[in-house]
């Protein structure tokens, strides 16, 4: 039965929502929101569809459920929930989970200035967001050569009986011993509050009256220390490629399709300084415009990010689009947020700059996918395997002389690491260090469900180890059944040198030796290198873990209670470890005694 639209169109409500279509299946076809839930949802049964795209998925549609919110900004937030969690085939959707990192200003006494990811509250004040992780170190770093802010955490703040490295290399004015007042400190927060907020010219201009009235009071040392602040505040400004002397903040966003990639590329701006670029590249593009592209990301972007004052945008959705997508970013920030093309001369260079990175980012990914391809066909050559690969995943056991044995298990499927599917396997029940017994029972763990019909079975597994660790893989393999699955081993050459690995096979042939520079090896170990690396992160967390909880449980006279006035008092085992006998003895419970006997117990 088709579907009747004409009979649902005459059901519909006029106040704003969401809209899912969806096929025979049950399946979601695509998500959207809307002003207007009538008005829109008619529009995808008239004559002449924008694109053959959309047509098609019309054709698919078996029935359409909405959902009417009271406002267009509810309406933005539920339609970003929904094709987060349902990937409905025919969204344009940007799965950029990445959360962006803030610069945060504590509310102490003496503020912390520091990173921060995550959602901004109300207990300190957050500055961004920014691009990238390297913006804000990098901005960390500027602030605290002009204002010497501190950096360090509170329980290491709190514990400090002199300064630390940063104090003598000028970096911090030293407010954990009371080298700075509470005054002159606040002073120095706003200053970089100000700066954050794209104030320079009044941070210049106060630091100017700061340094003349302490020069008229020949107090020479302070403004030396004012005229280095200046002078450091002009080297920042100097060192902007491109900026805005009027502190703006943007985002400049501009969608590319070409070469067969379309990329939104999203600039920031804050305080007019250019933050950097970060290239996105969504699924389920299609045959999506550009401007197709560019509205999605808004829409997403926004439902879950701050905006800015403005978004420069490239292409320009329609005119009806763009008013639609205006008044739900006003009310979603209560504020005009407008949505314009770059006109002056310093928004159409940064518009311009940020095609550039586009380009070069579909460049990059056109190259890389090429050079994967590459070393992929060549593996498959090497190995003489009859299929295409396409899912390697590589297993490695570490531990410390037995101690916590850890297994991971890596993947690397189409063209590059998915991180989403890495597993670790703590080994339990096994002689300590005996390596062929843990890289047995990692695998059996990891393929058990395989064998039962659940889960992705690889093109190619790979054992980091020598003929003992791929015998014992491969009969865990034989006893689930999967004995079919292609498995090598890759044993370290000569001195542990790269370029000497040698391949083990499980059956009867003669290990083989690729060339160091053969484009296989190279992926082999760039597979083998990541499982290491993710074995060794596990086992030493696990180590530290252990080694931490044994060491606060033994302590002698220490119970529950006082270990958690230890862990109250001064954050965890580290805090303890830095504390004075005289600081042990003001934790409620712990006598002179018994601080004496636990200083000596962890010194």
């Amino acid at each position: 039965m088709s579907f009747d639209a004409k009979a649902f169109l005459a059901t519909l409500t006029e106040l704003p929502g969401v809209y899912r279509m969806l096929n025979a299946e049950g399946t979601v076809l695509y998500v959207g929101k809307a002003k207007n839930l009538k008005k829109r949802v008619t529009s995808y049964f008239r004559e002449n569809l924008p694109s053959l795209r959309i047509a098609h998925m019309v054709s698919q549609i078996d029935h359409i459920e909405t959902t009417a919110t009271r406002t267009e900004a509810e309406a933005l937030l539920l339609e970003n929930n929904l094709i987060k969690s349902l990937a409905p085939r025919y969204n344009i959707l940007f799965r950029d989970d990445k959360s962006y990192p803030y610069i945060v200003l504590t509310r102490d006494e003496y503020p912390r200035l520091g990173f921060y990811r995550g959602n901004p509250d109300r207990k300190a004040d957050y500055f961004g967001p920014y691009p990238s992780s390297w913006a804000v170190r990098d901005s960390i770093h500027l602030l605290q050569k002009m204002f010497r802010l501190r950096t360090c955490e509170d329980t290491v703040f709190a514990n400090r009986s002199r300064p630390c490295l940063l104090y003598q290399i000028k970096r911090c004015s030293g407010p954990c011993v009371a080298h700075v007042s509470p005054e002159d400190y606040a002073g120095d927060v706003q200053m970089a509050a100000m700066f954050l907020l794209g104030k320079q010219q009044e941070v210049t201009k106060r630091l100017n009256a700061a340094m003349e009235e302490a020069s008229a009071r020949l107090a020479f040392e302070l403004a030396a220390i004012y005229r280095d602040q200046i002078q450091s505040l002009h080297q920042v400004q100097e060192k902007q490629f491109i900026s805005s002397s009027k502190g703006e903040d943007v985002d400049i966003i501009v969608a590319l399709k070409e070469a067969g990639q379309l990329c939104v590329n999203l600039a920031m701006v804050r305080g007019g300084r250019h933050l950097g670029d970060r290239p996105l590249f969504p699924s389920n593009a299609g045959e999506s415009s550009a401007a197709d592209a560019a509205t999605a990301f808004i829409h997403q972007h926004y439902a879950a990010h701050p905006a800015p004052a403005r978004l420069l945008v490239s292409p320009l959705p329609e005119d009806e689009e763009r008013a639609e997508t205006e008044s739900t970013m006003a009310e979603l920030a209560g504020r005009p947020v407008p949505i314009q093309e770059g006109r002056s001369v310093l928004h159409r260079a940064w518009v311009d700059m940020a095609k550039q990175n586009a380009q070069l980012a579909i460049l990059a990914r056109n190259q890389a996918t090429a050079q994967q391809e590459q070393r992929l066909a060549a593996l498959q050559d090497a190995l003489g395997l009859p299929e295409a690969i396409v899912r390697i995943e590589c297993f490695d056991i570490s531990h410390t002389q037995g101690e916590a044995t850890m297994a991971s298990c890596v993947v690397y499927h189409g063209n590059g690491m998915k991180k989403a599917d890495y597993r670790r396997f703590n080994i339990r029940d096994i002689t300590p260090g005996d390596d062929y017994a843990a890289m047995r029972q990692a695998v059996f763990r990891r393929y058990d469900a395989v064998a039962n019909g659940d889960g992705v079975a690889p093109d190619l597994i790979l054992i980091d180890g020598g003929k003992g660790q791929v015998a014992s893989a491969h009969a865990a393999l034989a006893d689930l059944g999967l004995a079919h699955l292609p498995m090598i081993g890759v044993a370290k050459g000569e001195g542990r040198k790269a370029g000497l690995e040698t391949l083990i096979f499980p059956d009867q042939r003669e290990p083989l030796q690729l060339p160091p520079d053969h484009p296989a090896l190279h992926l082999i170990q760039e597979v083998r290198d990541e499982a290491h690396r993710f074995a060794i992160t596990g086992m030493r967390a696990q180590r530290s873990k252990a080694r931490k909880t044994s060491t606060l449980e033994s302590l002698p006279g220490i119970g529950p209670a006082r270990r958690k006035a230890l862990v109250a008092r001064f954050g965890g085992l580290p805090g303890v470890l830095a504390a004075s006998m005289d600081q042990l003895e003001e934790v409620p419970g712990i006598s002179r005694e018994l601080a004496e006997k636990i200083y000596i117990a962890l010194h």
